[in-house]
């Protein structure tokens, strides 16, 4: 039996249930390829599912899926991954041994290890992979996936137009930092909102305007927006709806229950559009981050690196919502 490093997740709450163990390495199946996983996001929701502290209508269904008193049917966190193939099935037409790619396995998880098989078809729980971008290091693939596809897809959906004015709400996370970027390529005037330990930051990759949340109200300082994006859940709706021009869109990708009971109540109130979060995992949205990457369009942020052996002290740092961009894990040697 042949043994790889994973970190096994042994309990629901503290990061100390983080445990660095030796576990049995997996065998691809016919139609998956086996990755060797170099770097690996640390991200808020991992930190979320570990504490079990998600929104009440899916924390009893998530708990019953992990399981009821500890971690049961997954027992490795981690959602984004860059590495490389090193085995495939007798099944895979799409890569080959050699071949460097990044992912988001979804509520498979399954990313803090050394060896992580997938399969080459898409679903939401085998997770989505491509090719990853070739003028980028391992680490910086590795936190593009998740908020990267998330802010993809939400503009998407937006439509946004030259000469917009867009304002973001938590900026300075891994899906705002994304956004940010996205919304100035697309030819807005970025505003982005958040602390202000990270505004220059935020300057650094195309915002015009910054707020320093802790400072400024911007539901309340009387400018008007085309498009206001929540990509935290932070914002106070029914002054960002009033901050928003006529036939504006409020768009919430990470909403709490009050913002789905309130924007429910308010639709068709206004011309105002109200949308929520849409799930847009896919191959072919990755393989377009990877070509706005490697035309320098867009980057990653990261704010700091951890080896696999300090996974704890990444979690302890993300729940601390200082972090600028993304935080990475790096696996193996």
């Amino acid at each position: 039996m042949s043994l790889m490093k994973a970190v096994i997740w042994t309990k629901y709450g503290s990061p100390d249930g983080l445990q660095l163990q030796e576990v049995e390495k997996p065998t691809p199946k016919d139609d998956e390829v086996l990755i060797k996983i170099h770097a690996a996001a640390v991200s808020r929701a991992d930190t979320e599912f570990r504490r079990l502290a998600l929104p009440f209508p899916f924390a009893i269904p998530i708990r019953i899926y992990l399981g009821l008193f500890r971690p049961a049917r997954i027992k490795i966190l981690g959602t984004e991954f860059a590495g490389e193939i090193v085995e495939a099935g007798n099944n895979v037409s799409q890569y080959r041994i050699g071949d460097q790619v990044y992912g988001y396995t979804g509520l498979g998880m399954g990313t803090y290890t050394e060896y992580r098989c997938i399969s080459e078809t898409p679903t939401e729980f085998a997770g989505v992979m491509s090719k990853r971008p070739t003028n980028i290091t391992y680490e910086e693939a590795a936190v593009v996936p998740f908020g990267g596809l998330e802010a993809l897809h939400s503009l998407d959906r937006v439509d946004i137009q030259r000469g917009q004015k867009v304002l973001i709400v938590g900026a300075g996370g891994s899906i705002g930092t994304y956004s940010v970027q996205l919304a100035k390529h697309y030819g807005a005037e970025v505003t982005g909102v958040d602390s202000g330990e990270k505004l220059d930051m935020l300057r650094s990759i195309g915002a015009e305007h910054v707020i320093d949340y802790k400072q400024e109200d911007y539901t309340k300082n009387r400018q008007k927006y085309d498009v206001i994006m929540d990509t935290i859940g932070g914002s106070p709706f029914a002054g960002s709806v009033r901050s928003l021009n006529e036939n504006g869109i409020y768009l919430n990708v990470n909403p709490k229950m009050i913002h789905r009971l309130q924007m429910g109540r308010a639709k068709g109130t206004s011309n105002k559009k109200l949308l929520s979060w849409e799930a847009g995992y896919t191959s072919k949205n990755l393989l377009r981050l990877k070509e706005l990457i490697e035309a320098g369009t867009i980057k990653p942020v990261i704010d700091c690196v951890y080896p696999m052996e300090q996974i704890a002290e990444a979690h302890r740092y993300v729940e601390t919502d200082q972090k600028k961009g993304n935080v990475v894990i790096t696996v193996g040697a």
